[in-house]
């Protein structure tokens, strides 16, 4: 399930980008998508590819494990000041992305990449 609203363009400097033509409202479910749900082993390989860079860590009950979303999910950017946050659904193998505040028409949507919208903490790409 992905809005009707939510489209793929460019965005400066990123490649492409998630973007809305309609306002979204806070708490407004963007997207639910299954996931891929990787081995360590797979991992290893991965990391050694540009799909390093559209994974996410998929750890239920503390596993070591990775996934790869089908859907838009990999295609949202990143910010430290995201207005959407993703969430894994384990049992379900799915990841889903919310609104975390109001966002407007022509938008673009990003997540943390971090996990948590807010976070602050350096992603691998920006670590010097």
């Amino acid at each position: 399930m992905i809005l009707p609203s939510v489209y793929i363009g460019a965005t400066a400097g990123k490649g492409r980008g998630i973007f809305t033509s309609a306002a979204i409202k806070t708490g407004t479910v963007v997207e639910n998508s299954p996931v891929i749900v990787l081995a360590p082993t797979d991992r290893k390989l991965l990391d050694q590819t540009l799909l390093h860079d559209y994974i996410f860590e998929w750890q239920p009950d503390g596993q070591e494990l990775c996934c790869m979303a089908l859907g838009w999910v990999p295609v949202y950017n990143h910010s430290y000041q995201a207005n959407c946050e993703y969430f894994m659904e384990y049992d379900e193998e799915t990841m889903y992305i919310q609104a975390v505040r109001d966002i407007k028409p022509g938008e673009e949507l990003t997540i943390n990449y971090n996990g948590d919208w807010n976070n602050e903490a350096k992603v691998w790409f920006d670590v010097v």
